[in-house]
């Protein structure tokens, strides 16, 4: 889990880089979309991307910046698997997940997601045309890293109530001395020392009865003379 928590600690770190840079982003877009005359569509998918990048793109600053949109997206893929590794999760964790991978998928439509509060990337986009056009692939990298930050917090929240939940459960356990084979075990001692007892009772009372000297009887006076 701990190399989970820092893997999405530098992708988070890549993706703030890369968002001080989205005017430049959305301008290798237009540049790419210009060359391969595909100016009315949305862009819509992770392919598409590489596609402009892949065959439309003759610039070298347009090329780092949307190779550096991929790669964070390729480093989010990756760390979609570790994260089926690490835990195999609940209903809810497996829901956040999907919802990650589906997102991450090559060809999968993201046009209508729009990332909200606290991300303020779609705001940054200046006309409602160009938020149609780019609001969806802007959006993308902020809503995975958000879903997989909420799926990192709630698998510890997870993981803390079973820990400390076992922990409980072993406080409550019945002491040995106090189970009820231990009670049985010890009750025959008990009676058996009793029984012990009382035998050494009888055998110091024969004991006295032997040794004791007898008792010397009176001399004996006539009737009347005292």
């Amino acid at each position: 889990m701990n190399e989970v928590v820092e893997t999405l600690r530098r992708i988070e770190q890549n993706y703030k880089l890369f968002q001080q840079q989205q005017f430049s982003f959305v301008r290798a877009l237009e540049h790419t979309r210009e060359e391969a005359h595909d100016l009315i569509r949305p862009v819509s998918s992770i392919t598409q991307v590489q596609c402009y990048k892949d065959h439309h793109c003759y610039n070298a600053t347009d090329r780092r910046i949307l190779n550096m949109f991929i790669s964070i997206c390729n480093d989010l893929r990756s760390l979609c698997q570790k994260l089926e590794t690490v835990h195999p999760g609940d209903s809810v964790s497996n829901t956040l997940l999907e919802k990650c991978k589906v997102l991450l998928n090559d060809s999968n439509d993201f046009t209508a997601i729009r990332a909200t509060y606290p991300h303020g990337v779609v705001n940054y986009l200046s006309l409602e045309e160009a938020r149609h056009r780019y609001g969806g692939v802007v959006s993308l990298i902020p809503i995975v890293i958000d879903s997989m930050t909420e799926w990192i917090t709630y698998m510890k929240r997870h993981v803390l109530y079973k820990v400390s939940r076992g922990r409980a459960t072993s406080k409550k356990e019945t002491p040995i001395s106090q189970t009820p084979s231990a009670v049985r075990r010890a009750a025959p001692t008990s009676g058996s020392n009793k029984h012990t007892v009382q035998l050494q009772e009888k055998d110091f009372q024969t004991y006295l009865a032997e040794n004791q000297r007898p008792q010397q009887k009176a001399p004996w006076r006539p009737p009347g003379k005292h």
